[in-house]
């Protein structure tokens, strides 16, 4: 299956990209592509605990299956003061 996962603020220079295309086997789950972001960029590593992780409008967690098609976008924490 085809994802396509935008990179928003500081993570686009983590990846060298705003965004990227990604294959993954038919029954993925967004922890699997996590894990292929993290082996192709390594400085994702160190932001682990950080990164906001959405699947179209909608935040999501690790287990979340995937579906071809489908929008991720990677993003840091907001802050505000």
């Amino acid at each position: 299956m085809t994802v396509s996962v935008r990179y928003w603020s500081w993570f686009k220079d983590l990846a060298g990209a705003d965004h990227e295309v990604h294959e993954l086997a038919p029954e993925a789950c967004l922890g699997d592509l996590l894990e292929q972001i993290r082996h192709q960029h390594p400085g994702f590593e160190q932001v682990r605990k950080s990164t906001l992780v959405a699947v179209g409008l909608e935040y999501q967690n690790a287990d979340h299956r995937l579906k071809n098609g489908d929008e991720v976008s990677l993003f840091p924490p907001v802050q505000g003061g």
